[in-house]
């Protein structure tokens, strides 16, 4: 049976590059487009919806992680099978998505990254000097730390499985841009599979981009979110976002919108191992 495949678009100030980048995508592969607004200055959300995207918007900004949260509450509720995450910046080729999806389709992975690394060319591609160091920098502590072998931590192409997305309790990350750093330290004390494809780079004038001083907070919280893994990994410390499962944390009267089979108390027991994942890159 055909999995259903929902991309989400988490967006803020997205209105020069947003239709450029729907319109690079599969649409023979993807079933529906949600674009999640946090409260853009510009014509972001007009775009979305001459676009025909299903568009949430935020009452009041609540960060890039707090945009995501909604982003997979809503896929989920939707009935996808596969979530694509995908910033609407035009940073990343969105015609890529089959290829980062298959192996999730094909049961291989749990979670799939679009690498800029894989294939190499990143400055050549724009990407800032300080920004490529410190990628290569907090990749390899990241790395050392979980036992991954991956080319690139750091990416806003990502997709997941809903079984991925069911189980880690994503709602207690943070709000900030450290989310994705938090969610694949949860991958890997969970026990799911990581795969990389190859993406190339691709800075623009356009394009968002984290400015010198939130890249420093951003570092310095990815190496906070390391530490708190090992403490979590060695039982020092029990972090529910390591240890407690969606279901666990979400109130029993959306459980029926967002959870579409309810674990066993067998399969609960064995997710709650933290062991360590194997990426399939």
């Amino acid at each position: 049976m055909r999995q259903k495949v929902i991309v989400v678009m988490p967006a803020y100030n997205a209105a020069k590059t947003l239709e450029r980048t729907y319109n690079d995508l599969p649409k023979e592969v993807v079933d529906k487009v949600i674009l999640v607004d946090d409260v853009s200055q510009d014509e972001t959300v007009e775009i979305a919806r001459r676009l025909g995207l299903e568009v949430v918007v935020h009452i009041q900004n609540k960060g890039y992680g707090g945009n995501q949260k909604t982003c997979y509450l809503k896929a989920l509720e939707e009935g996808a099978d596969i979530v694509v995450m995908l910033h609407p910046d035009y940073q990343y080729d969105s015609t890529l998505v089959p290829e980062l999806i298959r192996p999730i389709q094909e049961g291989k992975a749990d979670m799939m990254l679009g690498s800029r690394f894989l294939s190499g060319g990143t400055l050549a591609g724009g990407m800032p000097l300080y920004k490529y160091i410190s990628n290569r920098i907090l990749t390899m502590i990241e790395n050392l730390v979980l036992g991954q072998h991956l080319s690139e931590c750091h990416t806003g192409f990502r997709a997941y499985s809903r079984r991925f997305l069911e189980t880690i309790p994503f709602l207690l990350n943070s709000d900030n841009f450290v989310f994705d750093t938090e969610v694949i330290a949860q991958a890997v004390a969970f026990g799911f599979r990581i795969g990389e494809i190859a993406v190339p780079t691709r800075y623009f004038k356009e394009a968002s981009s984290v400015n010198f001083k939130n890249s420093v907070i951003y570092g310095l919280s990815t190496l906070a979110v390391m530490v708190r893994y090992l403490l979590a990994k060695w039982n020092i410390v029990r972090y529910p976002q390591f240890k407690k499962t969606l279901p666990e944390i979400i109130s029993r009267y959306h459980l029926p919108q967002i959870i579409r089979r309810q674990p066993s108390a067998d399969a609960m027991e064995a997710v709650n191992k933290p062991v360590q994942g194997s990426n399939q890159s």
